[in-house]
């Protein structure tokens, strides 16, 4: 299955990613390279469920993840749009920070800390 206008092609096959979140990962890899641009406008929610052959729910828990993310934003009747880089980098900046205190509350060492989260960078990014 392919979207013609976001160029999002699922895979099917056993073993492979939920549909959702092959498609958040799609989108938001997108956004972050810059392929989608900043204020593009994303496809309806059942426009895009039709055009890739997905249940609506399906596509509306994608967009949910990625405006929880800070990846999209959806600004009423207007639409569904790509969010400027700036909400991703800062909802990244929070959540570092948030890591950061609660590493020193459990008592690791900073490097401790960074090996902690440089292992799990490595695991999220190799479940792709």
């Amino acid at each position: 299955m392919t979207s013609t206008n976001l160029k999002i092609t699922l895979d099917g096959s056993a073993g492979s990613a939920a549909p959702y979140e092959q498609l958040r990962a799609q989108i938001a890899d997108r956004a972050r390279s810059g392929k989608l641009p900043a204020g593009f406008k994303l496809p309806t929610v059942r426009g895009l469920a039709e055009e890739l052959g997905l249940a609506v729910n399906t596509v509306a828990k994608a967009y949910r993840a990625l405006e929880a993310d800070g990846v999209i934003e959806t600004r009423g009747r207007n639409g569904t749009f790509v969010a400027a880089a700036e909400g991703a980098s800062r909802e990244a900046a929070s959540a570092a920070q948030a890591y950061a205190e609660r590493a020193h509350r459990l008592g690791l060492t900073q490097a401790e800390a960074v090996v902690a989260a440089t292992e799990a960078l490595r695991a999220r990014y190799a479940a792709r």
